[in-house]
């Protein structure tokens, strides 16, 4: 009479299986996601405007309404300029979405939207209920597809640690 493989594994000696790590952090999918909702936040932290190549034109003064002039317009809240370590973490966070193969590009449309996160209120710019409707599909696939995205990230950086 033959042993289950069941009984096999727990009569086999366990082998202590040591986490990979990087920093002091363990590699596993919250990791990335937190790493990447970061440096989605950081990215849209980072002004729109700045040097450009373009021609600049000046234009004349044109006078303004006494509501405009006195700074009655609503202001809008900006995020602060994040530092030169966070754009840093952002570009190392950002390389691993091509670690997605190239043939899986849907999920890499999927991990790169979804790490878009609000600096000021921390609400994704793309929930899952309108990237489903986006690429024309069910909201739970997505999340499926998003977590499929994240392991195969995790993968390569297994690897490469």
């Amino acid at each position: 009479m033959t042993t289950p493989p069941i009984a096999k594994a727990a009569a086999a000696p366990k082998q202590a299986i040591r986490p990979v790590m990087t920093n002091g952090y363990e590699i596993d999918a919250d990791f990335v996601v937190y790493r990447l909702e970061e440096a989605g936040a950081t990215l849209l932290a980072l002004p729109g405007t700045g040097w450009s190549t373009r021609m600049r034109s000046s234009s004349l003064e044109i006078v303004r309404t006494a509501l405009e002039a006195y700074g009655w317009t609503e202001a809008r809240i900006r995020p602060s300029v994040p530092s030169a370590e966070k754009i840093t973490r952002m570009d190392e966070a950002m390389s691993w979405i091509p670690l997605i193969p190239v043939d899986r590009y849907v999920l890499r449309r999927v991990v790169g939207a979804r790490s878009l996160v609000h600096p000021v209120t921390d609400r994704h710019l793309f929930p899952w209920r309108r990237l489903g409707k986006a690429l024309g599909a069910d909201h739970k696939a997505i999340q499926r597809w998003h977590a499929q995205g994240i392991a195969m990230i995790v993968a390569a950086l297994k690897e490469v640690v």
